[in-house]
């Protein structure tokens, strides 16, 4: 049988170490066949990031701060001048200043609310113009999200209104870009015990919570989430489009 995504190439942003969600996903990216570029933050990262980009035989591995102007764009320069097309979008980054992150969203500072939202929101409406010409056959994009973008989770604060944008971004970039075949779906995965989660204030409590609400009574994988991924980027997940799925054990079903 061939594997779902043989012969396709996709870029995937926001793997920071191997407990990384975005490293379960490019795992499975590469299981199934596909070719995957490879990002890493800055210098500090590095190290973390390229023994991994080894394992995925990456290609293409570059250094990607969606804040550096200019970074993101000479990213997809490279992807056109190597591969001319791209099939495949994984962005999972997100980031909110601690002070804001902990703090009430009543009185989160304009600076932090705007930085959540420009590295958390705006960089994958980015990424998408910009795949945009690459993905003349069609492709699939693909963001975290969480529940807090939906209900209000203690602790999670400033990131809940960040989230929903993202979620509300993704069904209009979905609406607009489907015309051309492209598909743009949020996955929300249940908490995991990832280096971006640990700036949650409270977040041992909030796993322990979510094991005890969910129906199969036990978090997620990084694995599982990347199985999902996967799915929504072969052509088994070609007619959905514009969703947040959710990949949580059932949390989210739970009043």
């Amino acid at each position: 049988m061939t594997p779902p995504l043989q012969g396709k190439r996709g870029l995937v942003v926001g793997i920071a170490n191997e407990h990384s969600i975005a490293w379960g996903c490019a795992r499975a990216f590469r299981d199934a066949g596909a070719e995957v570029a490879v990002t890493w933050l800055n210098d500090k990262a590095r190290p973390h990031v390229e023994p991994l980009a080894e394992q995925l035989q990456a290609p293409i591995r570059a250094p990607l701060d969606v804040e550096q102007p200019g970074q993101l764009e000479a990213l997809f320069d490279t992807l056109g001048r190597e591969w001319g097309q791209l099939d495949f979008v994984l962005h999972s980054i997100a980031f909110a200043p601690m002070a804001d992150l902990h703090g009430r969203v009543v009185d989160c500072s304009r600076e932090g609310f705007a930085r959540a939202m420009d590295i958390s929101c705006h960089s994958f409406i980015r990424m998408a113009r910009l795949a945009e010409p690459l993905m003349a056959q069609g492709g699939t994009l693909l963001t975290m999200s969480y529940l807090g973008a939906d209900e209000v989770v203690a602790n999670y604060g400033l990131m809940g209104p960040v989230k929903a944008a993202l979620e509300s971004s993704v069904r209009y970039l979905a609406t607009e870009l489907g015309p051309q075949g492209i598909r743009v779906n949020a996955v929300s995965p249940g908490p995991l015990a990832t280096r971006a989660a640990s700036g949650i204030a409270h977040f041992d409590q909030l796993m322990s919570q979510a094991t005890a609400r969910s129906p199969l009574r036990r978090l997620v994988g990084i694995d599982e989430v990347g199985a999902l991924c996967t799915f929504l980027a072969s052509d088994g997940g070609r007619a959905i489009t514009g969703d947040t799925l959710y990949v949580d054990a059932g949390v989210h079903i739970m009043g």
